[in-house]
């Protein structure tokens, strides 16, 4: 990323932490200001140590479509989806986001994954594929916007054409003469938008943000909200261990479409309703530590994977085994006293 953009963000009070994919702003030391203009009014959070691959070549959908779990013959340029990359038996790698261009695909992957899935997908790229991939993290910065107040933002400078549309629906735009492509969705269950740009122009799109309002919201209150709404994590809730349909990750699945890497498994647990486990919220009476056993009585029923500290107390997300789950269900993790709560990011409904 560039020093441009850090300096600025460091002038605004930010401390940086390290993640897997390179220094990201911890905090701007105004987590509770943040946290309120995420929810009514506008909040802007550097999503740039987040990867993001370019897929190009004639064959990119083809090629998108039988490596990854969504329909992806289906979408036209301007479109987007959300999409799991799985082994050959459905185990979870990455859950990831496309863009459809005109020419190729942009994903937009977790942190430290750029890599990671580029090997993935060079395995299954033969000989007569057409399809050509290229990691661009150092060359563009990724922005979200979270809040209220950012549908209005993005109809002034010009993005009126993506409002109201399905989330991943994207369009060019330039912002004070800066080019910039502009996406539904805020990679949250919070609604906002994605903002992609060169980063060479980062800081200056950053300046162009915080003069219209938007209050920066650092990586420690983004994993509070990833947390609280449920969005999994690799190595947290994606691991080889589960599988997309009990991270309840639905929206991201084609049920419809033809074989994929990982179709016979997925098909097999839809049809028969196989899903063994569930991601669930779990509000917690004291901190416990991820990996900590979930119990009812002397019964294990789960795992807790993550856990944060909110205004509320605390709250974590853990697997729980499919045929525990009932509403408001008491457990206990750990020493600690818990409830399971519903989660806005996942569903836990058979199509």
């Amino acid at each position: 990323m560039t020093q441009a953009l850090r300096d600025l963000q460091a002038a605004a009070g930010a401390t940086f932490t390290s993640t897997a994919g390179g220094d990201a702003p911890l905090s701007f030391g105004n987590d509770e200001a943040a946290l309120l203009a995420s929810q009514k009014g506008m909040a802007v959070c550097d999503r740039s140590h987040w990867g993001r691959i370019e897929v190009s070549g004639a064959d990119r959908l083809r090629f998108l479509h039988n490596q990854t779990t969504n329909d992806f013959q289906a979408l036209k340029p301007g479109q987007g989806c959300e999409t799991v990359f799985v082994t050959s038996t459905a185990r979870t790698i990455d859950l990831a986001t496309a863009y459809i261009l005109e020419s190729s695909v942009w994903l937009l992957v977790s942190p430290g994954y750029g890599q990671k899935l580029m090997q993935w997908m060079d395995r299954y790229i033969f000989f007569a594929d057409k399809v050509e991939l290229k990691e661009i993290t150092n060359s563009t910065a990724t922005f979200s916007l979270l809040g209220a107040e950012s549908h209005a933002w993005v109809k002034q400078i010009g993005g009126g054409a993506i409002e109201g549309q399905p989330s991943g629906s994207h369009q060019a735009v330039e912002v004070e003469g800066i080019p910039v492509r502009i996406a539904v969705g805020s990679g949250l269950a919070t609604p906002g938008y994605t903002l992609m740009v060169e980063s060479d122009r980062a800081a200056d799109l950053w300046n162009i943000l915080v003069a219209a309002g938007a209050v920066p919201l650092g990586d420690r209150l983004w994993e509070q909200l990833r947390i609280t709404q449920g969005r999994p994590a690799p190595g947290q809730e994606l691991t080889e261990d589960v599988n997309p349909l009990e991270a309840g990750l639905w929206q991201t699945i084609s049920l419809s479409k033809g074989c994929y890497i990982g179709q016979e498994t997925i098909a097999r647990l839809h049809t028969y309703k196989g899903v063994k486990q569930q991601l669930w919220g779990i509000r917690l009476s004291q901190a416990a530590a991820p990996e900590s056993v979930v119990r009812v009585g002397e019964e294990k029923v789960g795992t807790l994977t993550s856990i944060t500290e909110t205004e509320q107390g605390y709250q974590g997300l853990a697997y729980i085994r499919t045929k525990a789950v009932s509403p408001d269900l008491k457990v206990q993790v750990g020493e600690t006293e818990g409830e399971l709560v519903a989660l806005p990011f996942v569903s836990h409904e058979y199509p």
